[in-house]
């Protein structure tokens, strides 16, 4: 008992040396940036990394075991607990990386992207409140109060968006009336099953396959990725076939 009444003695400090190892990537040596998992064997890379790396090999780079024979970038995921346990764990990483991002959007005379806006916003946000310059607790609860029916109803529009065709790919479905649609880049492939499911009034979206390219995409995958991975160098919109699953016409 007098050990837990004793505060000084539940204190434990880790030198960020001592856990490096589990937070940087194998492939760059660097730490972890849009971590992503490979759901076989759970080993994280970067995400730009990993799916370089991919395009010449099937195994992961860790373990060698292989992750899928010719579709594997249809088996990994973003491990966002793992991105936010290094960017908690690592000083100026985050803020570091997405004003790499938005230098590299405005060198190109590109429009930032809302979810970097919204980012670069939050973590703003938490320097200001780390540095004591926040306003008092009741006063931004009260702000944060009047602004959340705003935030509520933005669905997302602030973010980039991706035009999608969505296309029928087997005779034992019907078209969806209204196939064009314009949604978050942060949409995930499971998102768009459901939306179909919904549509055609199938019991489970579970049922169905989307494919790009005739290739079958991983239901973890977002947008964003199967437009950089799958739609490079392509005209808008992203073309995308759904169908039954293992129908294979």
């Amino acid at each position: 008992m007098a050990v837990l009444g004793n505060p000084d003695m539940l204190t434990r400090k880790i030198k960020l040396c001592h856990i490096n190892a589990h937070i940087t990537c194998r492939l760059c040596e660097g730490y972890l940036i849009d971590a992503t998992t490979v759901t076989e064997c759970l080993h994280t890379f970067c995400r730009s990394c990993l799916v370089k790396y991919l395009e010449e090999n099937n195994t992961c780079p860790t373990c060698r075991i292989v992750i899928h024979q010719s579709h594997p970038l249809q088996y990994i995921g973003h491990d966002r607990t793992m991105q936010d346990i290094v960017y908690k764990l690592v000083p100026g990483l985050q803020e570091a990386e997405i004003k790499k991002q938005r230098d590299f959007y405005q060198k190109l005379g590109m429009e930032v992207p809302g979810d970097i806006k919204g980012e670069l916003c939050n973590v703003k946000t938490h320097l200001d409140q780390r540095n004591g310059d926040a306003k008092s607790e009741d006063t931004a609860n009260k702000e944060a109060g009047e602004e959340k029916p705003e935030e509520d109803n933005d669905y997302h529009r602030s973010d980039e968006q991706v035009s999608i065709c969505l296309e029928c790919n087997s005779s034992k479905l019907r078209g969806l009336k209204r196939k064009w649609i314009r949604c978050s880049a942060q949409a995930t492939v499971l998102h768009l099953k459901k939306f179909i499911a919904k549509k055609l009034n199938l019991t489970s979206f579970n049922e169905l396959d989307i494919l790009c390219n005739e290739e079958i995409l991983g239901k973890d995958h977002t947008l964003k990725f199967v437009v950089v991975t799958r739609w490079r160098f392509k005209k808008s919109p992203l073309l995308l076939h759904y169908r039954p699953k293992m129908d294979l016409l």
